[in-house]
């Protein structure tokens, strides 16, 4: 879902990349308050997001790459629990000592979801 220098993002490639958020989260038990900020919306928009009468573009903001950044941490966390959706929601909302918090609560801004995106990705190698 990532565009390649100098080629714009399709419409069809944003309307899949909304699908796909609202999906993980749904996944993940995440509610429409926690995607919201997560990715720098309001909870009205995500829920419009969801019924599929919003589409995320590149150039409204940050939304757009907070969402690719989830999108991101979701394939990563996916990955570490090997597609075990509960363990995954489990891992969120559990106190995690080495990141000293609750990844839920980490994620719902920029500087913490590239964080846990970091430690998920450092566990992997």
């Amino acid at each position: 879902m990532r565009k390649s220098k100098g080629k714009p993002i399709s419409s069809d490639e944003a309307m899949a990349l909304t699908k796909a958020v609202v999906r993980a989260a749904d996944r993940l038990e995440i509610s429409l308050a926690t995607l919201a900020a997560i990715i720098g919306l309001s909870k009205a928009t995500v829920s419009r997001m969801r019924r599929g009468s919003y589409v995320l573009k590149p150039g409204r903001g940050k939304a757009f790459e907070l969402a690719e950044l989830f999108l991101r941490l979701y394939e990563a966390l996916d990955a570490m629990v090997l597609s075990d959706e509960r363990a995954a929601s489990a891992w969120l909302m559990a106190d995690n000592s080495t990141l000293q918090s609750r990844p839920i609560d980490l994620i719902q801004r920029a500087k913490g979801l590239a964080d846990v995106l970091g430690y998920l990705r450092a566990r992997r190698s």
